[in-house]
């Protein structure tokens, strides 16, 4: 992973910042669609996929790809608009979000899409699906050691996944595993944005102490802001240092970021744009941009 550079940090916020227009976009024509979750994974997406990641897109099976997993699917919006913008598939394509025959549906679709790694809907599955990977690119990249080994394999596999998603046991389960086996080569991405559908996580099913779970489960934790940059990139590098047990980064999010009137309120976790509220979106995020790029003159 090249050093974080000014010009490419440059680069990478002015694609966030493209990304949520996209989100908007999307989402506006589609008539449906979360807002929220994606507009706060800008970043994350936008450094995954532009800085982090070993990839290829004009050849999304290359078998030594690192794997990036989507375990809260509702927010797929902001990943598709960052598989578009890496290469994966044309731009134009953003504009069927949620139609009929689409690739693009509400939730990621595996086998329709090139870039996405697991169909996800129902929440809870990504860390698991994500464990399967990880253990078979031990086995691929070291044999000997099997699934305990000090060994990266020939690819990491990061997984993305929302903070409500550890409201389900199947979640724990799979920590359980994870942390049991030190799978080494496995990143977890918290987004922990405090909202679901019904409200704030606190108020429904509180997730705290977060930190202290995963690290009875024996999990390396680190915590940052989910929307610095070179935070995320220091956590993902710390993360491939670390060789005796998986690492989660829980990265604390603004659901609605960027959009002044969505930032912190949970009801546009799954809400539609009334009229002229696309619009306005869309221009706070334009003024935004150019901020960015001002600042960087």
């Amino acid at each position: 992973m090249e050093i974080l550079h000014e010009k490419k940090l440059k680069y990478l916020e002015d694609v966030a910042s493209r990304l949520r227009q996209d989100v908007i976009e999307m989402v506006s024509r589609a008539g449906s669609g979360h807002v929220a979750g994606p507009l706060g994974l800008a970043e994350i997406a936008a450094v995954f996929y532009f800085h982090i990641l070993n990839h290829r897109p004009k050849n999304p099976k290359w078998p030594d790809r690192d794997r990036f997993v989507v375990s809260n699917g509702h927010t797929c919006p902001v990943f598709y608009a960052a598989l578009a913008r890496s290469g994966y598939f044309p731009i134009e394509e953003l504009k069927t979000l949620r139609r009929i025959n689409s690739r693009l549906q509400g939730h990621p679709h595996r086998t329709v899409l090139p870039g996405i790694e697991t169909t996800s809907g129902p929440l809870g599955s990504g860390i698991s699906q994500s464990i399967g990977m990880a253990l078979a690119g031990k086995l691929d990249g070291n044999p000997s050691t099997h699934s305990t080994g000090s060994g990266h394999g020939k690819y990491r596999v990061y997984c993305v996944t929302s903070d409500g998603e550890h409201q389900e046991g199947n979640t724990w389960e799979a920590i359980m595993f994870a942390g049991k086996n030190k799978l080494n080569n496995l990143t977890v991405i918290v987004d922990r944005n405090n909202i679901q559908i019904d409200g704030f996580t606190e108020n429904i099913m509180p997730l705290e102490p977060l930190r202290a779970k995963y690290e009875s489960f024996n999990w390396h934790v680190l915590e940052i802001d989910g929307h610095n940059m070179e935070q995320i990139v220091d956590a993902v590098a710390e993360a491939r240092a670390i060789y005796e047990k998986p690492t989660v980064i829980i990265a604390h999010t603004i659901p609605g970021k960027g959009v002044d009137f969505m930032e912190h309120d949970y009801l546009w976790h799954s809400k539609p744009f009334k009229s002229g509220e696309a619009e306005k979106a869309i221009k706070e995020l334009r003024t935004l941009r150019g901020k960015i790029e001002s600042e960087h003159q």
